[in-house]
């Protein structure tokens, strides 16, 4: 099993929308309104970089509202 952390930009006005998207999506276990340059932070679980592939393709990019999107992949100090 693989964290990753994604760092969402959303168009203005449309972060509890995104949320609304997101929230249910079996991989997403943890999504944080933010300020600064990002607007949402979402922790993802994925079994595999395919996976996370296809989360990006089958999922985030179909999210109209979204403008750009950071993945971290986790390497350690998880608790």
């Amino acid at each position: 099993m693989m964290e990753a952390f994604i760092l969402i930009i959303v168009k203005p006005g449309n972060e509890d929308l995104v949320y609304e998207k997101l929230k249910d999506v079996p991989q997403v276990k943890e999504i944080y309104k933010v300020y600064g340059e990002y607007d949402i932070i979402i922790r993802v679980e994925i079994e595999n970089i395919k996976e996370l592939d296809n989360f990006h393709d089958e999922i985030l990019r179909k999210i109209r509202e979204i403008e750009m999107t950071e993945t971290l992949i986790a390497s350690s100090y998880g608790s």
